[in-house]
Formats: C-alpha cells, structure tokens, sequence
C-alpha cells in the first residue's frame, strides 16, 4: 500500500496545482495526504485494518528517514530533530484532514490550504478543485474490495484532475 501512495502519484501535478515548490517537504505533504487517505480507510477494517494502519504508518517514517539521509551529509541528530518535527506535523494534519473530512467543504479547505498551497496568490478554483480530489478520492477508496486491500495492499489513486478540469482556463482582461 505504501508503495501505492509513493509511486502511484503523479508529484508534478501537485506541484503544479499547488503551487508548491519540488523539495523534500512539498513531496511529504504530498505523501502524507494520500497515506491519510489510506488510513481512513483501513479505520473501519477491524483488527486486520488496524494492522496495515500501523504498518503502513511505520514503513512511511522509515522511508522518509532513509530519504533524509540520502539527502547529504546530515547530522544524525539534525534527522532525528527533523523527524520529530515531522512526526507532529504527521499528527497535525491527519486531525486537520479528519475534521476537515467529516465536516463542511469549507474546514477541507482550509486544511488543504494551510498545509497543501504555498503559494499566496492561490485561487478558490485551484482550492476547490482539491477539496474535490479529497472527495473524490476518498469515496472511491471507500469503494474498493477490502478484503483485496487487506491482502494484497493494493489500491488505485484517481487523477488530481477529471477530464473536464483539464481543459485550459480562459482568462480575459478588461
């Protein structure tokens, strides 16, 4: 499942849509979104779901350790301050994405916004567009087979964009 979230993404989109710059952050925020989306998905597997939660949670902060460290010459104590930094922020967004989830389009929204869009001059088209993802994503998450999922982790990731939110922005000047 792991695997799943790290290579079945398309960054650049995100990148892109975001407007987020190509660094270590930007992709673990990125990470962390789909992994959230995972987790509240194996949340109502019972004991087996619980499992793969904790599991998959426990490959992602090996990953992101070992990616830290190919990074360069870092101190270990620099990656374990990092990492704990990391850890909080982790905590952090999945309460923010959970209330934001359960809630108003709005409360996804501005989670998405604090934590997703480092851009300031970002547009409440960009912004919708991704509380739509979430939407959409987690709904068809909600969809898939879990007694696939529990075996073999496997999952799909939907486009960022549908077909009709590819189509180029007309903008006019007056």
């Amino acid at each position: 499942m792991y695997k799943c979230c790290v290579e079945g993404i398309n960054y650049e989109d995100f990148f892109r849509a975001c407007g987020m710059p190509d660094t270590f952050q930007s992709w673990f925020l990125i990470n962390q979104l789909h992994i959230w989306m995972c987790l509240v998905r194996l949340k109502p597997e019972g004991k087996d779901g619980q499992y793969l939660y904790r599991k998959l949670v426990s490959i992602m902060w090996q990953d992101v350790e070992a990616r830290m460290k190919i990074m360069g010459q870092i101190d270990s104590t620099v990656v374990r301050e990092s990492l704990h930094e990391l850890v909080q922020e982790f905590y952090g967004l999945i309460f923010a994405y959970d209330e934001g989830l359960l809630s108003h389009d709005r409360v996804l929204a501005a989670a998405l916004w604090r934590n997703m869009f480092h851009d300031n001059r970002t547009d409440a088209v960009q912004l919708a567009s991704m509380v739509e993802y979430v939407r959409r994503q987690v709904q068809h998450l909600d969809g898939l087979d879990s007694k696939e999922i529990l075996e073999t982790g496997q999952i799909t990731w939907l486009p960022l964009r549908t077909p009709k939110q590819q189509e180029p922005f007309l903008y006019h000047t007056y």
